[in-house]
Order: structure tokens, then sequence, then C-alpha cells
């Protein structure tokens, strides 16, 4: 009976981890935060316009396309299998996020992913002077507390959305060839 216990904890605190921060290693991508962020997409990417309100979520968001576009162009292990349609789809989808958002075509992705993952957990613990602290970066030419505002005002993005349905369908495409 213990070890059955030890199982649905673990498996409680890996979809824990799923709202918080896609990227990271959990149980829904089977310890890959690539396939993880991918897997989840439509949930936090295809209505992005469910985070208004939620300027946390958005900042997860946010994070999880920029992660995707990224890894998937670039990670020796999906860049050579992924369709080059879902990486251009992504790249128009992080076009569109950051159009909205005032960031730079240049800005570094890793900036940009890093601003938002210490921004989103400062709003999740209640401390708006640390996300505007995570904000305070050249990526972010507007200011933080701009970008806060967009956070909050999140619309609902028709590219990243249909980024989102192509990612999974994607990743489920590769998983069935293994």
């Amino acid at each position: 009976m213990r070890p059955r216990h030890g199982v649905m904890a673990v498996l409680v605190l890996g979809l824990a981890g799923c709202t918080v921060d896609p990227t990271a290693n959990y149980l829904g991508g089977i310890g890959d935060p690539v396939r993880g962020a991918a897997l989840f997409a439509p949930r936090n990417l295809g209505n992005t316009g469910r985070w208004a309100g939620q300027p946390a979520e958005a900042a997860v968001a946010v994070e999880q396309l920029e992660f995707l576009t990224s890894e998937l162009a670039t990670n020796p292990r999906w860049a050579p299998e992924v369709n080059p349609a879902v990486l251009q789809t992504l790249q128009v989808a992080r076009t569109e996020m950051r159009g909205y958002l005032g960031i730079p075509a240049g800005a570094d992705p890793q900036v940009v992913i890093e601003a938002m993952r210490r921004a989103g957990a400062a709003l999740r613990e209640g401390s708006r002077a640390r996300a505007e602290a995570a904000l305070s970066v050249p990526a972010f030419p507007a200011g933080p507390q701009a970008m806060l505002a967009k956070l909050n005002a999140m619309p609902r993005l028709p590219r990243t959305a249909e980024a989102a349905g192509m990612v999974a369908s994607e990743m489920d495409r590769l998983d069935r060839r293994r």
C-alpha cells in the first residue's frame, strides 16, 4: 500500500509543476522540457486571452512560446526532426507575441525566457516589485510597468493559437514514429 502513495505523490507533484512552469522537466513531458512544453502548448497558448487579468500565467505563456521557438530551432534532439512548417509557424507566433508586448525582434530569447520566468514566479508569490525588477531588462524597452500592463491585458493571439495546435500535433507525430 505504501508504494502506491509514493506514486500518487510523484504524480501530484509532477502535475502541479505543469501549471507553474511548462518548460520544466515534469511528468507530462516524461522529463523532457521541450516535449512537455509542446504537449501543454494548446492549454497555455491556444487561447492567450484566457490569461487576461492573470499576468503570472501570461508570463508563463510568453516564456513557453519563446522556449519552444528557440529549442525546436536549435536543440540537437528536436531540430533535425521537426517539420519546418511547425518551426515557421512558431516563429510567426513569436513575432505576433513580441509585437503585442513591444519586445524587439532581435531580443535574445534566453533573456526573454529568464525574465518572464522570474516575473511569473514573483507575481505568483505576490511581489510586484520583484516582477518589475525581473522585467527591467533591455528586451523590454517600454519598461516593466508597461510590460506588466500588457501581460495583464493579454488578448487572444490567433497566430499563437495556430502554433500551439501545430506544435502539439507535431510532438504527437514524432512520438508515434519512435
